[in-house]
């Protein structure tokens, strides 16, 4: 048995050396394309930045316009928006899907019955899945 291996030859130093810059490499390119996939889809998602602007509520007691900001560098739309007098009972508000452009400010306004000093608590919902929640307390009386 020991004369079956004893002609055989292993492989060179430089070729084992070679093969295993060559299986480095491959392992390299394969996270490399893995990461940059992955912080890719995350930089598109951080790039729609929503924030408060001003919530104005009018009508006597019937309506309610919520300004929302935009401060990131990509475009969304606004296309849910719930209110409720707790953050468990939100109901979900008819709206128009509204263009909410880089850098601009865009204005909802929501047909709502509401009390004066009463906490009303919001969630807006963007079409790239961020959701901006606040509540916000009524003026102390009806305004026109």
């Amino acid at each position: 048995m020991t004369d079956l291996f004893r002609h055989k030859k292993a492989i060179s130093p430089i070729l084992a050396t070679l093969l295993l810059v060559v299986i480095a490499v491959a392992a390299i390119v394969v996270t490399y394309a893995w990461v940059m996939m992955y912080t890719g889809h995350l930089t598109g998602q951080a790039s729609v930045i929503t924030k408060l602007a001003n919530v104005d509520f009018h009508g006597n007691g019937t309506i309610i316009d919520i300004d929302v900001l935009n401060s990131g560098t990509a475009d969304t739309a606004i296309v849910k928006l719930y209110i409720g007098t707790s953050s468990s009972t939100m109901s979900n508000q008819t709206i128009t899907p509204t263009p909410l452009l880089a850098g601009e400010t865009q204005r909802i306004t929501v047909d709502y019955s509401w009390q004066p000093n009463t906490v009303y608590y919001f969630n807006v919902v963007t079409s790239t899945g961020q959701s901006l929640q606040f509540p916000y307390e009524a003026p102390s009386s009806l305004v026109p």
